[in-house]
């Protein structure tokens, strides 16, 4: 059977055709096909995406324009559709730009500008229309005011998904009670089936964000989260890109845009952390893989009889005795001087010698005599006789070999012998020598030094049958790459760079090597680690709590910080796995959980070390835990543009498990100590029962009185002490409270006597509060490891008294009153 693609050249006309069939389409009309790639996949999840794009455009408008966020979301029942209805008290939109920001599509302010925002692509809201009027026919119903205007704007519109332009079919203005804000009304195809992640979501943005009001109306419930703080988020600033993370395909593209004409100054106005000096390393990091660097030899010794003055006298002529001979040991003793010179270096030297002896005897050497002289050491210094020279001894070795012979038996293990380290040297020294023929300067890159390195060793191998492995090999290149000396040439320009690819690898390459300063976090607005174990604190009862916020860091140019919070114990499910909440941006991610990278490290982290259940040692731990992540960032890397979960970037995910790791540090700590107060409240209970009974025997025995066993079980348990000793004097009681440090560590304590009756004579490190006809006595002492020490006062002889004591473990702690 012929096949059709076998047919195909056979019909005239058929390319055409085929052409004639492609067309474009538009933004709108693919997501009008792929819905479910903005997260309106099913009518339950729908409505949940439709209130996160709302509210979360809601909390950006108003925060960037400096307003506590008031926000309202009602949800009703609308026949045989679901209305969704979102009010904010942002700053309103303009009558031009109203339509766009919710009726096309890739339309937003945000998209450019590098600094944290909860949306960035101008999808999000627009979607939600889109969805609206694709399963109710309904169009969007939105009423916005800015501030200072006498009415409100009211449209009704819908995305022409063919243009991905707004249709409007009403356009008039309103009044509307709000000084300025916005409301959108949505009527879509929905049910409340994700009840549960609607009311995760409103819950954990206002853990989140504390700043802002939000109220949530539902057909059968009503919800209100007030405002912990009156304080907004701090306002970040747009930033330039960081060097480290940029692509090559995006430095291309910014050469081809940018002012700059150096490379310097490109590197200086077109990144952020990139000032004069840093751009100097990068530029040098640049030359070194672009041009290379050059080897530096060590300058002759006394004992090879190297006449370096002699070759340049002869090197130089008709510039008088005097003078040559003051030009040549200039130039020797500045190279005696070197522990290694380079080619550019010698000509350095050379060049300075010729000025001084110029200001010194008055005469010129000018640019054909110092190049000669500088052929005549150079050439000396690498055993490049002429062709004419005969070498009188042949068994000598040169120059070159001594120096390679010397790195490379430093960088080798003692295994190989000197004879095959002087062999791997020789076959070295004759590749420098017969790249000398093209370049003598000796010059050459990081990947033509590996070249090198690996002929001379490959050859070792074959000959003198020795292994030379790689990483033998890598630490002779480094040794030499070590002692080589970056080239100073001066870097292309910008216009000569713009479409060069591999030299803007280069520079890309130098720019990620170069150490630079972590990213500005002006940009971001993280939640920070106190706000986060106080929103755990506030939405969680737990026994412990744990945060921890990383420096900032940054991936694809883009700065991000991690944040990530553990809550223990307590009143949390103990049954089952733990809970893991995920934000980005100060938003909640619902869905997808398994897709996203924060699930993926916490499944990878071994969390038997930290002292919680994990079967099979990976996956999310069991037991009673909270763990959250933040990610903030200037771009969050999404899995898809519905937003629901970070994808898996390397450098985003070893944030993520440090963080998480910080935290899980300070859980592991508190069980641990929480396991060993147990096993000291189970001896101390011991303590307990045994005592009283040995202390009742020994009174029987010796028919004495019971001793008193209290004070002995603080010692015998290194307890922290603390006694109060009354003795009446008269119609006063003096009170004498002990503190008796039988622990190994110094104690700072909180102790508070709270008193019937005034007390009086207290020492001055003691204070005493009156409330409600109670007196109380507080007294902050710290008392050393074996020490002890002691607050006293006076009462009347009716008082009455309760000890509180704090900073100590009660496990620790021995109270007698």
């Amino acid at each position: 059977m012929t096949s059709f693609q076998s047919t195909l050249g056979e019909e005239e006309g058929i390319a055409e055709e085929l052409a004639e069939n492609q067309q474009a389409i538009s933004i709108a009309e693919f997501f009008e096909k792929n819905k479910h790639m903005l997260g309106f996949d099913s009518g339950a999840r729908g409505l949940v995406t439709a209130v996160k794009e709302a509210v979360d455009n809601a909390l950006d408008a108003a925060e960037e324009s400096g307003i506590l966020p008031d926000i309202y979301v009602e949800i009703q029942e609308a026949g045989d559709y679901y209305r969704l209805i979102v009010e904010d008290n942002g700053p309103g939109l303009t009558k031009d730009s109203l339509p766009k920001v919710f009726g096309k599509l890739l339309y937003g302010s945000r998209f450019h500008a590098r600094e944290q925002s909860r949306g960035q692509q101008g999808i999000g809201i627009s979607a939600a229309v889109l969805y609206s009027q694709l399963t109710s026919g309904k169009p969007a119903k939105i009423t916005s005011r800015t501030e200072g205007s006498s009415e409100a704007q009211y449209f009704e519109l819908i995305v022409d998904t063919d243009d991905n332009e707004p249709e409007i079919s009403v356009e008039e203005t309103t009044t509307w009670d709000r000084p300025h804000g916005t409301r959108i009304e949505l009527e879509m195809e929905a049910n409340m089936r994700a009840r549960q992640q609607l009311h995760d979501y409103i819950k954990h943005t206002a853990v989140v964000n504390p700043h802002a009001r939000l109220e949530l109306r539902e057909p059968t419930a009503h919800f209100k989260f007030e405002r912990a703080t009156d304080q907004l988020p701090e306002e970040t600033e747009e930033i330039r890109p960081h060097p480290h993370g940029v692509e090559l395909g995006t430095v291309m593209k910014m050469l081809g845009a940018t002012d700059s004409q150096t490379v310097s100054g490109f590197l200086q106005e077109e990144f952020t952390r990139v000032g004069k000096k840093t751009a100097d390393s990068v530029i040098d990091a640049f030359r070194d893989r672009h041009y290379g660097r050059e080897m530096r030899w060590r300058p002759p010794a006394v004992n090879e009889g190297i006449d370096l003055e002699g070759a340049v006298s002869d090197a130089t002529a008709n510039k008088g005795a005097d003078a040559t001979a003051a030009f040549a040991e200039a130039i020797a003793e500045a190279v005696d001087d070197t522990d290694r010179i380079a080619h550019h270096e010698l000509q350095t030297i050379v060049e300075e010698a010729a000025y001084t002896v110029e200001d010194n005897h008055g005469t010129t050497f000018g640019e054909t005599v110092r190049e000669n002289a500088v052929d005549a050491v150079w050439l000396t210094l690498i055993d490049k006789l002429p062709d004419d020279e005969a070498v009188d001894d042949p068994e000598a070795t040169s120059r070159l070999v001594t120096d390679l012979y010397a790195l490379a038996d430093e960088a080798t293990s003692t295994r190989k012998d000197d004879e095959i380290i002087m062999a791997f040297a020789q076959r070295l020294a004759g590749t420098f020598a017969d790249a000398a023929a093209e370049d003598v300067r000796h010059r050459v890159t990081h990947d033509g030094l590996w070249e090198y390195v690996s002929r001379a060793a490959d050859l070792t191998e074959e000959y003198d049958d020795v292994t030379f492995g790689d990483t033998a090999r890598e630490n002779i290149v480094e040794a030499i790459w070590g002692v080589m000396a970056t080239v100073p040439d001066d870097p292309p320009l910008v216009r000569e760079l713009d479409g060069d690819r591999d030299a803007t690898s280069d520079l890309v390459d130098g720019m990620r090597e170069t150490d630079i300063m972590a990213p500005p976090t002006r940009c971001l607005s993280p939640i920070s680690a106190e706000l986060v174990e106080a929103g755990l604190k506030k939405e969680f009862d737990a026994d412990f709590y744990a945060s921890a916020t990383r420096d900032a860091d940054v991936s694809g140019g883009d700065p991000f910080i991690v944040e990530a919070g553990i809550a223990y114990g307590g009143d949390l499910e103990a049954e089952g796995s733990a809970d893991v909440l995920r934000f980005a941006n100060r938003v909640p991610l619902v869905y997808q959980r398994g897709a996203c990278a924060t699930t993926d490290v916490v499944k990878s982290i071994g969390w038997r070390n930290y002292g919680l259940d994990q079967p099979g040692g990976s996956g999310v731990p069991n037991g009673p835990a909270v763990i959250m992540i933040h990610v903030a960032s200037t771009n969050v890397p999404f899995t898809s543009e519905s937003k629901d979960a970070v994808a898996n970037v390397p450098a985003i995910e070893d944030e993520i498990e440090l963080a998480i790791r910080e935290a899980a540090r300070e859980l592991k700590s508190f069980l641990n100590k929480r396991r060993s107060m147990q096993q000291r409240r189970k001896k101390q209970n011991v303590l307990g029962k045994i005592l009283p009974e040995m202390a009742s025997k020994v009174a029987e025995v010796t028919g004495n009185e019971e001793p008193n066993i209290d004070d002995a079980i603080a010692r015998i348990m290194n307890n922290v002490l603390v006694e109060r000793e009354v003795e009446q004097n008269g119609t006063t009681q003096a009170v004498s409270i002990v503190v008796e440090n039988n622990s190994g560590t110094n104690e700072s304590l909180e102790i508070t006597d709270i008193v019937s009756a005034e007390p009086s004579d207290l020492p001055d490190d003691a204070t005493v509060i009156e409330m409600d006809g109670e007196w109380f006595v507080k007294w902050e002492p710290e008392v050393e490891s074996d020490d002890d020490a002691a607050l006293e006062y006076t009462v009347p002889d009716d008082a009455a008294f309760d000890l509180d004591v704090k900073g100590v473990e009660s496990e620790k702690l021995t109270v007698k009153q």
